[in-house]
């Protein structure tokens, strides 16, 4: 297992398979992109499969997150997903993607056996879209998801980051909206994973503020803390139910106690946080034809090292020097 001094268990692994990305969302890169990782430097796809083996069949990871980067840019990542579900134990597959080429590709990734996805979507309004990610791509990213629930990759769920002066009033109806639509929506306090290093807590949409645009418009229940366990989204009943809303307070209310992740950069490098300064090689440990049995005992190695918190508390707190795209979501 992957254990951590703290008597944390990752059971839940999040893959980058690439981190190129078709939209420069202003909180994730500059308007001109970054300069990508050479091929390479990326796993091929017989390497990813091995490490997620690995780590389904001898670490108990028992879920499987694909991101990126935009991971419906890579172009195996089908085959991926096929080969991944056929892993034994089997098991759960989700793919966190900006929904731009899901419509075309939600059945092909259902028939390959993906259980469901996230995607992100931070406004109803194509103007205001535009600004936020410097493209002109909402309708694609409307017709992914309708496409993702037509097929069955549900509970489709919605990431929202809600931005000040762009899209800070616009709690209330993404959630109508998504409720109507048989979405789940789930909003995120904005964080400190921009390669700029521009992010400013004083500028970031707090959970508060989004309960409190909310709850003037819904009735919101809380759910039981035990269905919580350790995942990051807070969730309420919606006007009794059953649809839920979400809230990740990465920032304001931090679920570090809980956490159970463990992460793999495109470039095959393992992560135990994703506030993490510090990475583990297993792609030299690949490529040099070592053995499972040393790359697992360098898994277990950098996660037994993973530190109490984030430290987005802590005065001397530096960004990760990799954006959110090199690391994956």
């Amino acid at each position: 297992m992957l254990l951590d001094t703290y008597g944390r268990i990752a059971t839940d692994l999040r893959v980058s398979l690439t981190d190129r990305c078709n939209l420069r969302c202003t909180y994730c890169m500059p308007e001109e992109g970054l300069q990508w990782l050479a091929k390479p430097e990326l796993l091929t796809d017989d390497e990813i499969v091995r490490l997620v083996r690995l780590a389904v069949t001898e670490l108990g990871v028992t879920e499987v997150r694909f991101t990126g980067g935009e991971p419906l840019l890579r172009p195996g990542i089908v085959g991926i997903v096929e080969r991944c579900a056929a892993l034994e134990p089997r098991p759960r597959l989700s793919l966190t993607t900006n929904g731009i080429g899901l419509a075309r590709t939600a059945r092909a990734l259902r028939d390959a056996g993906l259980d469901r996805v996230n995607v992100s979507l931070d406004t109803l309004r194509p103007e205001v879209f535009q600004r936020l990610t410097r493209r002109k791509r909402h309708e694609d990213v409307i017709a992914g998801l309708s496409a993702a629930h037509d097929v069955g990759l549900t509970p489709v769920k919605i990431n929202t980051v809600l931005m000040r002066g762009l899209n800070d009033d616009e709690a209330p109806a993404l959630l109508d909206w998504a409720v109507g639509h048989d979405y789940e929506l789930r909003f995120i306090e904005q964080m400190p994973l921009d390669p700029q290093h521009g992010w400013q807590r004083a500028d970031m949409v707090t959970a508060e503020e989004i309960l409190r645009q909310l709850t003037a418009h819904f009735t919101l229940t809380p759910e039981e803390s035990s269905v919580r366990g350790s995942a990051p989204a807070e969730r309420w009943l919606v006007n009794g139910g059953p649809a839920r809303v979400g809230v990740i307070a990465s920032v304001t209310r931090p679920f570090c106690r809980a956490c159970d992740r463990t992460r793999l950069t495109a470039d095959g490098q393992v992560r135990n946080c994703l506030f993490a300064r510090e990475e583990t090689d297993l792609r030299t440990a690949l490529r040099s034809g070592e053995p499972d049995k040393r790359i697992a005992e360098l898994w277990r190695a950098a996660m037994w090292g993973k530190k109490a918190g984030s430290g987005l508390d802590d005065p001397s707190f530096l960004q990760p020097q990799r954006p959110m795209s090199a690391i994956g979501g």
